[in-house]
């Protein structure tokens, strides 16, 4: 079990990867320009890595360990400005969204990686299906115990994650009536869902090591989870928001997972308890459906609530530990998106516009990507 040692990094410190659109200039769809980017970018000075995706039309890109909101931001900006630029040269366009509005997933084509094209071999055609865009937020952990603990704390607030971050209305040219509906492609994969209710590291490296041995997994990559431990990182990763319209956006969404990883880390204000897991599904689905206007099922006070007032609750509880963090600003934001109940999701709609062109979409997705201070 030695790969899956757990490596305690520095509390609470940060980590974010991006995954972007990458499209053509003319009619806004997605292009297969992943290789000339990245060997341009190559180039370039940049903190953090920028590197290829499941497909030829997405790369992703992470930041450096940061240990707070200004120097997540600092990252992602010069990230983004470094891509940017390199795309301009090639004359493609970069965008935030959880999915693209049009693109044919057939049409894709796999990045030629071992890793991609072992996932192709293993899901077939669910692996082009996965030209998806999510955000990946790492938090560190001091050990595996407190890992087990946060995933478990942290999945009651999955939907606050998918609600704030949603950005994917539209799929394969239809609107979908969600705000998110990029978390349909994850949730085909048959390892998707939740991690089981293990105790603390010792009993989950048992587990982890009865599906080794029945040869369904060989390391935590193969785990589709909405938040998942990450040893060899000493992190947990959330897993469940799509890639929002703007780094600010981003670095807010990380601000608000390491003030509630704080507030629940320090303080231990309850114990993991199973019910989290016996309404996940229907918070999940309530979150990606309507978002911000969505209810919640509280399963320690055993309530139904309005996914908002939710959210604002938790921000309350978690702006202590934001203002020590550097953070009470980011929070602020969020908070004030949710009263007013604005989301990507909806900005995305608004662009569409009375003649329904995604092109549009796309192009103004795009724009703010590059132009977002």
């Amino acid at each position: 079990m030695s790969a899956l040692e757990f490596r305690g990094s520095e509390p609470l410190t940060l980590g974010v990867e991006l995954e972007l659109q990458l499209v053509n200039r003319l009619d806004h769809d997605l292009v297969r320009g992943a290789s000339d980017l990245l060997a341009l970018v190559a180039r370039r000075p940049h903190p953090g890595e920028i590197k290829p995706e499941i497909t030829e039309s997405m790369v992703e890109i992470s930041t450096s360990i940061c240990r707070g909101y200004d120097d997540l931001l600092a990252d992602l900006r010069a990230l983004r400005d470094v891509v940017a630029g390199a795309a301009a040269r090639l004359n493609l366009g970069v965008g935030g969204g959880g999915t693209h509005p049009f693109q044919k997933w057939s049409e894709q084509r796999i990045y030629d990686t071992p890793r991609f094209k072992h996932v192709s071999d293993l899901y077939g055609y669910l692996a082009k299906q996965f030209t998806v865009f999510g955000q990946h937020i790492h938090v560190g952990c001091p050990d595996g115990d407190a890992a087990v603990y946060l995933v478990h704390m942290m999945t009651r607030y999955v939907p606050h994650f998918i609600a704030l971050s949603a950005a994917s209305p539209f799929y394969q040219g239809e609107d979908t009536s969600f705000q998110s509906c990029r978390l349909t492609s994850v949730s085909a994969f048959p390892l998707a869902g939740h991690m089981p209710f293990v105790a603390d590291w010792a009993q989950f490296l048992e587990y982890f090591g009865k599906l080794r041995g029945f040869g369904v997994v060989e390391s935590m990559k193969d785990f589709y989870w909405d938040i998942r431990p990450k040893p060899e990182y000493g992190t947990i990763e959330i897993r469940v928001c799509d890639t929002p319209l703007d780094v600010a956006k981003a670095a807010r969404l990380a601000a608000y997972a390491q003030a509630l990883a704080a507030w629940l880390l320090e303080e231990r204000p309850r114990e993991p308890d199973q019910a989290v897991y016996l309404v996940n599904s229907f918070n999940r689905f309530e979150a990606a459906r309507y978002g911000l206007r969505g209810a919640l099922i509280d399963p320690f006070a055993a309530r139904k609530k309005a996914l908002a007032e939710d959210i604002l609750d938790a921000i309350a509880e978690a702006m202590p530990h934001a203002e020590r963090l550097g953070s009470a600003a980011a929070l602020a934001a969020l908070a004030a998106d949710v009263r007013a109940f604005q989301s990507d999701a909806d900005w995305l709609r608004a662009q569409r516009g009375p003649a329904g062109a995604l092109g549009d979409v796309v192009r103004k997705a795009a724009e703010r990507w590059a132009a977002a201070a």
